[in-house]
C-alpha cells in the first residue's frame, strides 16, 4: 500500500475556492516530510487525479464545499458516510468535486480502509484573492 494521501482541490484564482489548496499546503508545512503521508496539490486536475487515489489505505480530501451554510463552516464526512453521499456533477472551477472523484475511483475498483472529506463553506467564488477570517 502507498502512504496516506492528503489531497487539496481548488483554484487559486477564484477566491475561497482555493481553501483546499491552502489547507493542504499548511498541513504539509506543519507536519513536514514523512514517509507515511503524501501531500498532493490537486488543483483543478479532475480525473487526472485518479492515479493518486490508487492503492491507498487512507485518503483525506480537502476542498471548498458549497452547501448553503454560513461561510467558513467546516463540513466533515468520514468513511461509510462518504460512501453513502451520492456523487453529483457540480459546477465548480475544477473539473470534478472531491465526492465525484471518489465515486469514479470506486467504480473502477478502488477501496480504502479510511476516507475523509473536509470541506469549508466558501464566501465568494469569483476571481480575486481569498477572504480571510476576521
Amino acid at each position: 500500500m502507498r502512504p496516506v494521501l492528503v489531497i487539496g482541490l481548488g483554484n487559486l484564482f477564484l477566491c475561497d475556492d482555493a481553501v483546499g489548496l491552502q489547507l493542504q499546503k499548511d498541513l504539509s508545512r506543519e507536519i513536514g516530510d514523512t514517509e507515511d503521508l503524501d501531500f498532493v496539490d490537486g488543483g483543478t486536475q479532475g480525473l487526472a487525479l485518479l492515479f493518486y487515489l490508487s492503492e491507498r489505505q487512507s485518503v483525506l480530501i480537502l476542498d471548498a464545499v458549497k452547501l448553503g451554510a454560513e461561510p467558513g463552516t467546516v463540513h466533515v464526512h468520514r468513511d461509510d458516510e462518504v460512501v453513502r453521499i451520492p456523487a453529483r456533477h457540480v459546477e465548480t472551477s475544477h473539473e470534478r468535486d472531491g465526492l465525484e472523484l471518489l465515486a469514479i475511483a470506486r467504480l473502477i475498483g478502488e477501496r480504502w480502509q479510511q476516507i475523509a472529506v473536509v470541506g469549508v463553506e466558501p464566501a465568494p467564488v469569483r476571481t480575486g484573492s481569498a477572504s480571510r477570517p476576521k
